[in-house]
């Protein structure tokens, strides 16, 4: 029967988590399938895993799987899982975070794992498996045990796997970290870690985002609101943030009490909301927030402007009845579809409900669950269902975006959560009655624009909108006065004032330091409008596409005019259609 990526990974997890454990002789913490394949931790000790041992580590696994083992479920309860897994600590923690009467393990040769399933019937079903990497990891974060993480990939088949590699091929080349660095866009530094430093060019890409997220909001019935970096950790303790996730926050000696940089937005909009009486005429009330955010990733899980330490979101919260969900969810839905088709991004769905640990009483979750359901279902596009993927505070809708080379990752949320306002107390006035505050987080389009930096074709960053009039100027050497006009000594030519007074951005001069050669391409090739001495008497430029497709000498008004239409008319194809 069909196999879901995720059951399938889930389980190849499992055989990785088995051979781990007899190979090294390691105990099994636990086993993760990811969007990109899945990993295992193993505690070691103070061993570690080197590279020269992965080989034979896949090879291992490969004899596993062809064993045929079958994936036997149990159900049971939790005082027979506590003896059958008395020798593993890691999972009778896991064990103990479960609420349901009944939890449910798997058993694979001599592998015994708390999991919830589905798996596959048996381990012959799996052809193909990589071994990818070897990390360390820490027990429930900071401060917890060491531990070694280890990585990789299976299919059903080796000409699916190679398949997978011949597209990992192709990945390395749209790396965006290579990317960032050949267009001068951004690039990282070992001083400051998970922290992205924003060239010129970057910066212009990164405060176009923003500005089109900010127009969207304030187009929809957003107010756009400031608050602090710094909060005090009776804050998160109030929001249940800090039992959940305080190894992620990063903390500030200060007098009298230490301070703790913001993780997210959530609790400080609730104090905003409450800071005064509100009125039931007030609601919906939107608050969104580009505030910046710190949360403190593990070293080995930083990737790029996928995932860092220091990021902002367009995060935004509503505050509403229960009778204003619907619409409101309704409506979260239609501004991440207008978002991401201007974008250019296709996305697809899934419905991530309570988790073990959740907060709240079920009744509570079963409703919202029904909710999001039906704002689904209402939508009309396809959807899944990821079980027990939801936050421990409420249930959410991800949407998870699809890269340039087919991949998809997480990127937006759509989170209801009705414990914050029980925290908070967060009440209205109603003209008959005083009432508590039903409450919707979203319209959680929670990306950080470097996000999308990840997952954009690297051409399209300089496609309008995205780049709102944007041109490269550059001299032919061989017209260049002296001194050149692109540099400090000598002033730049009259187009190249009259483009950037118009909102373009422009680059230097093409020509290579230390003397008048040939013309220089701009780090991605760029060269769609060149200025050379005839140009620059006649007040004109001349264009030319990425592809070099000549389009003429032309006045600069008109230029800086069908690049502005362009941009304000949002034109997915503006390069075919200027």
């Amino acid at each position: 029967s069909p196999v879901s990526p995720q059951a399938f990974w889930r389980s190849s997890a499992c055989v990785l988590g088995a051979v781990a454990e007899q190979f090294f002789g390691a105990t099994l913490c636990s086993t993760r399938a990811t969007e990109d394949g899945f990993f295992c931790d193993v505690h070691m000790g103070s061993r570690t895993v080197q590279s020269s041992e992965l080989p034979a580590l896949e090879e291992a696994c490969a004899a596993f799987a062809r064993a045929r083992h079958r994936f036997e479920r149990l159900e049971a309860t939790h005082q027979q899982l506590a003896e059958l897994l008395q020798h593993n600590t890691f999972q009778l923690q896991q064990l103990e975070e479960v609420t349901s009467p009944l939890a449910t393990v798997y058993r694979c040769g001599p592998l015994l794992q708390l999991c919830r399933g589905p798996l596959l019937r048996h381990t012959g079903l799996i052809g193909a498996l990589r071994v990818l990497t070897s990390s360390a990891a820490l027990w429930g974060g900071a401060g917890g045990q060491s531990l070694q993480r280890v990585a990789a990939v299976a299919f059903p088949s080796t000409q699916h796997l190679e398949q997978w590699q011949r597209e990992q091929d192709e990945a390395a080349q749209r790396d965006h970290r290579r990317i960032g660095k050949d267009q001068e866009l951004f690039f990282f530094h070992k001083f400051s870690p998970g922290s992205c430093f924003f060239l010129p060019r970057g910066a212009h890409v990164y405060n176009t985002l923003v500005e089109f997220i900010r127009s969207e909001y304030r187009a929809r019935g957003f107010s756009e609101v400031v608050t602090p970096n710094l909060f005090s950790p009776q804050l998160w303790e109030l929001s249940g943030h800090w039992q959940h996730y305080s190894p992620h926050i990063f903390s500030v000696p200060a007098t009298p009490e230490s301070l703790s940089l913001k993780p997210m937005n959530c609790p400080a909009h609730c104090l905003m909301f409450a800071h005064r009486p509100r009125s039931w005429r007030e609601l919906p009330l939107r608050l969104a927030d580009f505030g910046v955010l710190h949360r403190n990733e593990p070293p080995g899980t930083l990737t790029g402007l996928t995932r860092v330490r220091r990021f902002q979101q367009d995060d935004a919260h509503i505050f509403c009845t229960l009778e204003q969900l619907e619409s409101e969810i309704d409506s979260s839905l239609d501004f991440i579809r207008t978002v991401y088709a201007v974008l250019g991004f296709s996305f697809r769905l899934a419905l991530a409900t309570r988790p073990d640990g959740f907060l709240g009483d079920p009744q509570t979750w079963d409703r919202a669950e029904q909710q999001l359901e039906r704002s689904l279902r209402n939508f009309g596009q396809p959807w899944e269902l990821s079980p027990g993927d939801g936050a421990f505070y409420g249930p959410k809708i991800d949407i998870r975006i699809r890269d340039a080379l087919g991949r998809h990752h997480q990127c937006g949320t759509i989170q209801l959560d009705f414990q914050m306002p029980e925290r908070f107390q967060l009440e209205y006035a109603r003209y008959w009655e005083g009432g508590r505050t039903g409450h919707l987080w979203g319209p959680g389009l929670g990306w950080s624009s470097g996000l999308l930096w990840g997952d954009q074709d690297p051409h399209s960053l300089w496609d309008p909108p995205l780049n709102p009039p944007g041109t490269l100027l550059g001299l032919p050497p061989k017209t260049l006065p002296s001194p050149c006009p692109g540099t400090p000594s000598g002033p730049p030519p009259g187009p190249w004032v009259l483009l950037r007074a118009g909102g373009a951005v422009v680059g230097g001069c093409l020509c290579r330091l230390g003397g008048l050669r040939d013309p220089v391409p701009a780090p991605d090739g760029r060269v769609p409008a060149v200025v050379g001495r005839r140009e620059r008497e006649h007040g004109t430029v001349s264009v030319r596409t990425r592809e070099n497709r000549q389009l003429g000498e032309l006045e600069l008004p008109r230029v800086l005019q069908r690049l502005r239409e362009l941009r304000d008319g949002r034109v997915p194809d503006a390069e075919q259609r200027f």
